[in-house]
């Protein structure tokens, strides 16, 4: 038999209080599954955005497809090495860069 399970995951902005304390949400993937992490909507125009795994720009390939110009981040056939902290970033049409924004830890199970 076959089973396949899909995941929405919407990356918020950090509660105060968590990112005082520097705590950094934990998301939960099952092993051979699909991920779907999103950045939150920034400022009008809307700019490109960059996502990151443990502080590197990610780069896509056959499994990890950047979606809605960077708006999402697609992860196929989730596996162990898909864990990390992941970010995205807007970057404006000068080339400058934002803050890193909200930022979530990925961990893989099964």
């Amino acid at each position: 038999g076959e089973d396949s399970r899909s995941f929405h995951v919407s990356i918020q902005g950090t509660p105060p209080n968590m990112a005082s304390a520097g705590e950094i949400p934990i998301i939960t993937a099952v092993a051979g599954g699909q991920l779907l992490l999103e950045c939150p909507e920034g400022a009008e125009p809307q700019p490109d955005i960059e996502w990151q795994r443990e502080g590197s720009v990610l780069q896509e390939d056959a499994r990890r497809q950047v979606l809605a110009r960077g708006r999402f981040l697609q992860l196929r056939a989730v596996a162990a090495a898909d864990g990390g902290e992941y970010s995205c970033r807007a970057t404006g049409d000068n080339g400058d860069t934002g803050d890193t924004g909200p930022r979530g830890r990925v961990r893989v199970h099964g």
